[in-house]
C-alpha cells in the first residue's frame, strides 16, 4: 500500500493531527474553482489515496460538511460550512468596521469596494460591494488574490520591509498579464508611491480591462493590519480618464480607508 493512502493502523500510529490535516485539505479541494469533483479528483489535488479521500469524504457529508450529488455523485462543499464561514468574517474587527464604509462607497461611486487583509504570501478579501458601474466581482468573501498585482495587496506590502517583501515573494514574480509587476526593484518604487501618496493605483496587472485604486488601513498601533479599495473598468479607473477625476476617486478610497482605520482605533 502506498505511503498516500496508508493503513487504518497507520492512521492510528499517526495520530489524531494528521486526519484533521488529511480533512481540511479535502473540504480546500473542494473551493479550487471547479463546482464539483470526483472522488479521484480530489485524491488528485490533495494527494490522499482514493480510498482515504472517499473515507474522508464520507465522514465529511455525515457532519453536513460536504453533500454528493444524488444524480452525478460528484462531491461539492455543503451549506453546514457556511455558519462556521460567516461567524468568522462576521466576528473579524475589520469586517466589523468596514462593511457600512464600503456599502456607501460603492453606492456613492458606482464602483466596485471591498477590504482585504494578508495572509502569508496572498491577500483575502473580507467582503466586497459592487457599484452600477462595477463589472461583475470575480472576487468574494474568503477568495484570495496575489499581493504583487493588485492595488488592495501592494497596500498590504507596504508594512513590510524591502528584505521581508523578498523573503515572502520569489522573483520573478508571477505574470497574471503583460502589465503585472514582476521585479522587486519595480515593486520597491511602487510601494515608494504607496507611503508617498497614501494609495496605490493599478491598472490591468491582475486583470485586463480593470484597474483599482487602494488605501491602506492601519490599527490603534499605527500597523498596516488591512486595505481598501475601488475598482472597476479602465475607462472609469484607468490613466485616460483624466488627473481630476482619478484624484478625486483617490481622495474617495483614502477617506474610506481612514474612516476604516477610525473604526479600529486608529489616531
Amino acid at each position: 500500500m502506498s505511503s498516500a493512502d496508508p493503513s487504518p493502523g497507520g492512521d492510528r500510529g499517526a495520530g489524531t493531527n494528521q486526519s484533521v490535516e488529511r480533512a481540511i485539505s479535502v473540504l480546500r479541494s473542494l473551493d479550487s474553482g471547479r463546482a464539483e469533483l470526483r472522488v479521484s479528483d480530489i485524491a488528485d489535488l490533495t494527494g490522499l489515496g482514493s480510498s482515504t479521500a472517499s473515507r474522508l469524504l464520507s465522514t465529511l457529508e455525515r457532519l453536513d460538511l460536504v453533500e454528493r450529488d444524488p444524480v452525478s455523485s460528484l462531491y461539492r462543499l455543503s451549506l453546514g460550512t457556511l455558519p462556521l464561514a460567516a461567524t468568522a468574517v462576521n466576528r473579524h474587527p475589520v469586517h466589523r468596521a468596514a462593511r457600512t464604509v464600503l456599502q456607501d462607497l460603492a453606492a456613492r461611486t458606482g464602483l466596485g469596494a471591498n477590504v482585504a487583509v494578508r495572509r502569508d504570501d496572498v491577500l483575502m478579501f473580507l467582503c466586497n460591494f459592487e457599484g452600477s458601474r462595477a463589472p461583475k466581482a470575480q472576487s468574494q468573501a474568503g477568495h484570495t488574490a496575489p499581493l504583487h498585482a493588485t492595488g488592495i495587496g501592494k497596500c498590504l506590502l507596504a508594512a513590510l520591509s524591502p528584505k521581508e517583501r523578498r523573503t515572502l515573494l520569489t522573483e520573478p514574480l508571477e505574470a497574471h498579464t503583460e502589465f503585472t509587476t514582476v521585479s522587486h526593484d519595480l515593486l520597491d518604487e511602487e510601494i515608494a508611491a504607496v507611503r508617498r501618496t497614501g494609495y496605490a493605483v493599478e491598472a490591468e496587472e491582475r486583470a485586463l480591462g480593470r484597474a483599482s485604486l487602494a488605501a491602506p488601513v492601519r490599527d490603534a498601533f499605527g500597523d498596516i493590519v488591512a486595505a481598501v479599495s475601488l475598482w472597476g473598468p479602465m475607462s472609469v479607473l484607468g490613466s485616460t480618464v483624466g488627473d481630476e477625476a482619478r484624484g478625486t476617486l483617490a481622495r474617495e478610497v483614502v477617506e474610506a480607508a481612514d474612516a476604516v482605520s477610525q473604526a479600529l482605533g486608529a489616531g
